[in-house]
C-alpha cells in the first residue's frame, strides 16, 4: 500500500481540527440507532455519543444513575479509558415501536481489559472482563431517552479480584463468617 502524497491546505484556509464524526442513521428505527451506538462504543468514540442521547437522558447502571447527555458520554470517557480494548457483541435483540420511538431491549456481552484508569473507584487490575447483560432503552424521536442496564456485579467483582473466586477457601471463609454473623444478629432480635 503506498502512502497518499501530502499537500498544504490552500492560503487562508486551515484543515479541519478533526475528521467528522459518524452520525446516527437519519430516520432509523429504535434498533438501528441502538446497533449504531454499539458500533460508536465499540471504536471508543464518547462524544459521537452525544448525538444519539436526548438532552435529559437517564441511564442507570447498577453502580449508579447518570443524567444528562453531558454526563453520560463522560462516563463512556472513563469506561474507555479503564478498559482500553473493550468491546460489546450484540447476543440478542428485541425492538417495538414505530418510526423513530419505541423500546429496544438488548443482550450483549462484553470483554476487555481492566488496565487503564479507575473504573467507577476501582484502581486497574489487569484482569480479563468477560460480562454479559442487558439493556432496555426508550427512545424518543430518534434519540435516547432512557436507558436501563443490568449485569451481575458478583461476576465482575470476582473477575477483577474484588471478591475472592467463586468456591476457593476465601470465598467459603467470608461465607462461614457471614452467616456465622447473620445467625448471632438474629438472636439478638
Amino acid at each position: 500500500m503506498s502512502a497518499e502524497p501530502t499537500s498544504s491546505p490552500p492560503a487562508g484556509r486551515r484543515p479541519a481540527p478533526d475528521p467528522p464524526r459518524p452520525t446516527p442513521p437519519a430516520g432509523g428505527t429504535p434498533g438501528a440507532l441502538v446497533r449504531w451506538c454499539l458500533d460508536v462504543i465499540n471504536s471508543h468514540d464518547a462524544a459521537s455519543l452525544r448525538q444519539a442521547y436526548a438532552p435529559g437522558v437517564r441511564a442507570r447502571f447498577p453502580m449508579r444513575t447518570v443524567r444528562g447527555a453531558d454526563e453520560l458520554v463522560a462516563w463512556w470517557a472513563s469506561v474507555f479509558a479503564a478498559v482500553p480494548d473493550l468491546t460489546m457483541t450484540i447476543e440478542g435483540m428485541a425492538e417495538q415501536g414505530e418510526g423513530r420511538s419505541g423500546e429496544v431491549f438488548l443482550r450483549w456481552r462484553l470483554t476487555g481489559h481492566h488496565t487503564g484508569g479507575d473504573w467507577e473507584g476501582i484502581a486497574p487490575s489487569g484482569a480479563r472482563l468477560d460480562l454479559d447483560g442487558m439493556d432496555h432503552f426508550v427512545v424518543e424521536d430518534g434519540h435516547v431517552a432512557s436507558n436501563f442496564v443490568v449485569f451481575d456485579q458478583m461476576q465482575f467483582a470476582r473477575q477483577i479480584g474484588l471478591l475472592p473466586a467463586d468456591g476457593s477457601r476465601l470465598d467459603v471463609g467470608l461465607r462461614t463468617a457471614f452467616n456465622a454473623l447473620t445467625r448471632r444478629r438474629t438472636r439478638r432480635g
